[in-house]
């Protein structure tokens, strides 16, 4: 411990902190306008400045490290004046309008606190309103940094640019213009760490300062940032990073910090309603739920209980869907129960499990930062997993090697070692050839082929036959690019795969997570920090709703029906149902045949979600009773729905939700939920004892909830909500003082000791191009617009991204003439849709690209019915189209 004397008073410290860390945590304020935690402290705006004594000059506390008999003076007179000398610099020319518009501000309080007046009064430069979040004006700038640095050194984005120097030194955007002309991705970072509002937030100029502030976690995508709210009068008015969040690390993007707005929507249903005469009416609570109640009886009652199916929600929380899937199997007697996760991630839970043992990711994102190589399969990070993208742009400019395999020259790309521009389908021999060329040239861990995997010697003879030279044709790569991934994966350790929805909406979806299951058996990169094989999961709860036990053949905790009967019946008093499940697309299978009589959906718009819309809407409408359980009046109500429980948004509820890498974290509710509205769980338990089954859903708290949730899921037994207080915790967490795992199978598997190879024989996609349909398309989601539209499409995030659009490349587009931004006619075997087009270099000839996030285009008429041969997703990621103008459409 360092012995150091601050301002006349004795303290200890550990080794290896800032004089301005010391300061802090003992509870010393000293100005600073240049320090943010999350930069490299530079010193440069010195007026955190400290007197020591034996020195011959000042020192800036933040980069100067803290030594052992130092005698420390904070706020001595000569420090005091000097800084109130700087402050005076500062502000010669800060427009005192401002000081006086928002007091609050670092600087402004600075100020104040050494009674230094502002002398600009008037604004010099015309404030920049071009953007729809953030308001430039720069004449309140002092120019200290930290907007360059937070977006070069914590984002990655490179938009502020420092002009000319000494008097006459500017920061401007890449543009050289307005901010909503540059490259921006409307992170927030730089007016988060802004010290004096030369960049702000335009909420808080529209809507006023936040009077509370509510930590909780963000409802958009899986990697789970933990977010600071501000509310005024029950409305949102700004969001914040949590700066100690373990996910973010003090950073979120631009839907988690600004795209709020969908709460206070005019939308947003608030009463429950029932459809008369093909009118929706306002009901009250109690005759909605009666309605419901009624129906379902009676069609259980005509049909039986497998005559109905329940879908969870992946924007619900944990105690939500828990009680969902208990509805179905204690209620309705019924195993017909599933949730998105269907069509996004099952694949990736099947395979993990089959091979690993637990399906689910093997490591954290904190080895983001500890890993030498990442192989990215099938993932656009930065856009649609922004945070974990920026982490990983971030640690391959350190230094780290990096692998993308994606039919697109994703941003990521841009800084790869190696690109295998794959042809989409055809992950699977791609994946495969690596692993020939890592037996090959005899690259493989031999230590651990010994004695944690088992299958070798049939895996060898299997491989041989996927050499990259015979697969080139196949995969549309140069084998020698195949060959150099291969080599930098296996000889790069530790090395982190992480892999998305390109990898997994395929025929072979399961078996691609698979092959890449073996990469990692083969080189040992697995069981330690910087390695192992993770999901990047879509949307918040996603992981979180099929643990849960939204899912046909298994309960919660992933527990399969036959395994965990005993336990769940004993803590439920009542039984489990035998009868085998229907996911799904086997409920829309069922619904079609007649089968399927009544659905339940959940926060879940399936009508504009599910592949081959016009075929499942057709399977819909043949439902006798549909209840839709949402904020808005989603498709699948417009078309199908009869009864409609208005539900409370993540911000009006407590809970918890589970994030890509394992983790439990709390959701805290921020603001009341307007009229009527419940959240879900309260809805489950009013229908509940409407169906005269009450005593299995007496809770009153979502507390109460994960206190059933743990007695019957033993890896999560451990974490209460008293310990998420604290903060997340991953599990298995088995026991309340266990820390919780961070990374899986370091030492053996759940299943045994060795984990098996799996020979996975290439099987093609049904979609194949051809004269009538020449193009091969591929779907994605865009950084600013999420899912199916349901929460962004009611933000400002409309003026960054309005509506959904064709990527082409530049010669397919000149061959048909089309320009940028001209609709054009898609058709593929299923359907057709009219969106306007991108001419896009990321994209090959002959490969096309689209998003899918509104009603207006509806790009899921395009999708056929191909399915994942184990789990049945969708292929989603692979269908043959071809594109017409418009002139030359006949409607």
């Amino acid at each position: 411990m360092l012995q150091v004397t601050i301002n006349d008073r004795a303290h200890e410290f550990p080794a290896g902190l800032t004089i301005l860390t010391a300061l802090r945590q003992v509870g010393i304020d000293v100005p600073t306008v240049c320090h943010d935690d999350r930069l490299e402290p530079t010193g440069a705006c010195r007026l955190c400045s400290v007197e020591i004594a034996g020195w011959n000059r000042y020192v800036t506390a933040c980069n100067t490290p803290l030594a052992n008999g130092m005698s420390i003076q904070t706020h001595s007179p000569g420090v005091e004046d000097a800084r109130r000398t700087l402050l005076r610099l500062l502000a010669a020319n800060y427009p005192a309008e401002a000081v006086r518009e928002f007091p609050e501000k670092q600087f402004h309080r600075y100020l104040a606190q050494y009674r230094v007046s502002p002398l600009g009064e008037v604004r010099s430069v015309a404030p920049d309103p071009s953007h729809p979040y953030i308001h430039v004006d720069m004449t309140q700038c002092i120019i200290c940094f930290r907007c360059v640095r937070i977006c070069n050194e914590l984002q990655g984005q490179f938009v502020w640019k420092v002009w000319d120097r000494g008097d006459g030194t500017r920061i401007v955007p890449d543009s050289g213009t307005t901010l909503r002309e540059s490259s921006c991705v409307a992170c927030g970072a730089c007016v988060d760490s802004c010290p004096s509002g030369a960049l702000e937030d335009k909420s808080i100029r529209q809507l006023g300062v936040a009077e509370k502030w509510t930590r909780t976690t963000c409802s958009y995508c899986g990697v789970g940032c933990e977010i600071m709210v501000g509310t005024q009068r029950n409305r949102i008015v700004q969001i914040r990073p949590a700066l100690d969040a373990p996910v973010s690390k003090g950073h979120l993007c631009v839907k988690g910090r600004y795209a709020f707005d969908f709460v206070h929507a005019p939308d947003r249903i608030t009463q429950p309603m029932i459809r008369k005469n093909g009118e929706w009416k306002n009901v009250r609570w109690q005759d909605a739920i009666g309605f419901t109640a009624d129906n379902l009886a009676r069609i259980v009652t005509k049909y039986g209980a497998d005559s109905v199916g329940v879908l969870g929600s992946a924007r619900a929380t944990n105690e939500d869907n828990y009680l969902a899937q208990k509805f179905a199997r204690v209620v309705l007697g019924t195993n017909n129960v599933d949730c998105c996760a269907r069509v996004c991630h099952a694949p990736s839970a099947a395979a993990l499990k089959a091979m690993f043992g637990t399906g689910a990711a093997t490591n954290s994102f904190d080895d983001i930062e500890q890993t030498r190589a990442f192989l990215l399969c099938g993932t656009n990070a930065t856009e649609n997993h922004p945070i974990v993208g920026a982490r990983i742009k971030q640690t391959v400019l350190r230094g780290a090697k990096l692998i993308v395999i994606d039919p697109r020259k994703i941003e990521l790309a841009q800084y790869a070692d190696v690109h295998l521009q794959i042809k989409p389908g055809t992950n699977v021999p791609l994946l495969n050839a690596m692993a020939c060329v890592t037996i090959e040239e005899k690259l493989v861990d031999e230590s651990v082929l010994n004695e944690r995997v088992s299958g070798w010697d049939e895996f060898r003879e299997f491989i041989r036959g996927f050499a990259p030279e015979k697969m080139a044709t196949v995969c549309d790569v140069d084998p020698k690019l195949i060959r150099e991934a291969a080599r930098l994966y296996a000889t790069t350790k530790p090395a982190m795969c992480f892999h998305g929805l390109g990898l997994t909406e395929q025929r072979q979806g399961t078996e691609g997570v698979m092959c890449l299951v073996n990469l990692a058996l083969l080189t040992g990169n697995f069981g330690k920090p910087g390695s192992g094989v993770n999901p990047l999961r879509g949307q918040n709860n996603v992981q979180g709703a099929a643990h849960m036990g939204c899912e046909p053949g298994n309960l919660t905790g992933m527990l399969a029906l036959d395994e965990g009967r005993t336990l769940f019946e004993e803590i439920w008093r009542a039984p489990v149902p035998d009868a085998k499940g229907l996911d799904l697309m086997q409920m829309i299978d069922a619904a079609s045949d007649g089968k399927l009589k009544a659905l339940w959906a959940i926060g879940y718009d399936i009508a504009l979600t599910n592949p081959n819309a016009n075929a499942t809407a057709q399977s819909l409408k043949s439902i006798e009773f549909v209840i839709v359980q949402d904020m808005f009046l989603n498709e699948l109500a417009r078309e199908c729905g009869h009864v409609f429980f208005p539900v409370a948004s993540s911000f009006e509820r407590d809970g918890t939700f589970m994030n890509s890498e394992r983790r439990i974290q709390r959701v805290r509710k921020v603001i009341e939920a307007p009229g009527e509205a419940k959240a879900d769980w309260k809805i489950i338990c009013d229908l509940a004892g409407a169906m005269g089954k009450g005593e299995f859903f007496n809770f009153h708290s979502p507390e109460e909830i994960w206190e059933e949730i743990r007695s019957v899921w033993k890896a999560g037994h451990g974490i209460t909500y008293a310990r998420l207080e604290k903060g997340g915790l991953q599990w298995p967490c088995p026991t309340e003082d266990h820390p919780g795992t961070t990374v899986l199978h370091t030492k053996s598997f759940p299943s045994g000791e060795r984990a098996p190879l799996k020979r996975i024989e290439f099987a093609a996609s049904g979609e194949t191009t051809s004269s009538e349909f020449p193009f091969l398309l591929t779907t994605g989601r865009t950084l600013y617009q999420f899912n199916a539209g349901t929460m962004t499409m009611r933000t400002p995030n409309t003026e960054l991204r309005s509506t959904d659009t064709l990527d082409i490349s530049a010669e397919d587009a000149a061959r048909l003439e089309l320009s940028h931004g001209e609709r054009v006619r898609v058709r593929s075997r299923y359907g057709e849709v009219f969106t306007p087009i991108r001419i896009n270099p990321a994209v090959k000839p002959g490969e096309l690209f689209a998003t899918f996030h509104t009603s207006e285009v509806f790009l899921n008429r395009l999708i056929g019915p191909g399915r994942d041969n184990v789990v049945h997703t969708p292929e989603y990621k692979v269908v043959a189209v071809r594109i017409k103008k418009l002139s030359l459409v006949t409607r």
